[in-house]
């Protein structure tokens, strides 16, 4: 019989979650079901003391009950290196000075805690940054503050995207076309907002067919399925109205990920969501990715399972 693990999720309130689609409800679920011990915490509840990354933490005991899906214990006191053998690092974006801090803090238990993933390359691996590594892959792209080279990348794509460097969920991406009298006022509204730079991408057609979400263990293809937008918006994500659908990964698809797998398995980056559209490569999601319920539902590939064997294996466990 494999050993019994103790297991610290970093994450928003488990009471408030979704149970038909958060991910992270069903990470504790497997792990429960396999024996595991769980505790949860939120970001805000974590403390560097004198030497020692501590959380104030709450044991969990999970059910798929609408309404009563998790029974929380008191809080206590728990020691992430000494206490526990894992830490899920799963809150939510935005990825903010907050969210890097506890990167920093997560840090210093890795080597004796095993950190799901790794927070020093969660830090070093922004989900809009961390493609350019294989701008091969990627639409064109620009990355800036300077008007004047945003400009000049709209004359030349004409019909662009502009989204907020370090946003997530959908939020603040718009669309502008060639003659969007919006364009001017939309930079300086970013800018009187951010001191960040700006992505810009030229505009794909092909998010009308959908924008595709793949997981990937441990570098490795997990499944994926399809997000495609409400008529009218060229957003996809499900949390602004997308809707999931099944579909079949392409040969683009499956060669991005052999392209970035073994950098993925190189950064202990070990469950990540990557997103497709019209085969090029336009986000790798390394903080807190979603969709394993829907790649479930429509492929009958429990991501979650593999992740667990692959985290038991690396624990020199049975999976």
């Amino acid at each position: 019989m494999p050993r019994q693990l103790t297991i610290a999720v970093q994450m928003d309130p488990v009471e408030l979650v979704d149970i038909d689609v958060d991910t992270s409800f069903a990470m504790i679920e497997e792990a429960q079901n396999r024996g595991h011990k769980v505790f949860t915490y939120q970001p805000q509840h974590l403390s560097y003391v004198e030497g020692k990354v501590k959380a104030r933490a709450s044991s969990v005991v999970v059910q798929r009950v609408a309404e009563n899906h998790a029974k929380s214990g008191p809080e206590q006191l728990i020691d992430l290196a000494a206490d526990t053998d894992i830490v899920l690092m799963r809150q939510d974006p935005p990825f903010d000075m907050s969210y890097i801090t506890a990167a920093h803090l997560l840090e210093l238990v890795q080597g004796e805690t095993l950190v799901v993933n790794d927070p020093a390359w969660v830090r070093s691996s922004p989900e809009k940054l961390f493609p350019l590594l294989f701008a091969e892959l990627m639409p064109p792209t620009l990355i800036s503050r300077d008007k004047k080279s945003i400009d000049g990348f709209r004359a030349e794509y004409k019909d662009i995207i502009i989204k907020p460097l370090y946003g997530n969920g959908g939020a603040g991406i718009f669309r502008i076309q060639e003659n969007d009298s919006n364009y001017s006022s939309l930079l300086e509204t970013f800018f009187a907002i951010s001191r960040e730079p700006v992505m810009v991408q030229a505009f794909l057609p092909a998010v009308t067919n959908g924008d595709k979400r793949i997981i990937l263990i441990d570098g490795k293809v997990a499944g994926g399925f399809n997000r495609i937008p409400q008529p009218g918006e060229t957003r996809s994500n499900l949390h602004v109205g997308g809707t999931a659908a099944a579909v079949e990964l392409s040969p683009a698809d499956l060669e991005i990920c052999a392209r970035i797998g073994p950098e993925l398995k190189k950064r202990g980056l070990l469950f990540v969501g990557i997103d497709v559209i019209g085969g090029y490569l336009t986000e790798i999601n390394v903080t807190s990715p979603t969709g394993v319920r829907e790649l479930e539902r429509f492929t009958g590939i429990n991501a979650i399972k593999q992740m667990w064997n692959v985290i038991e294996a690396k624990l020199d466990m049975n999976p």
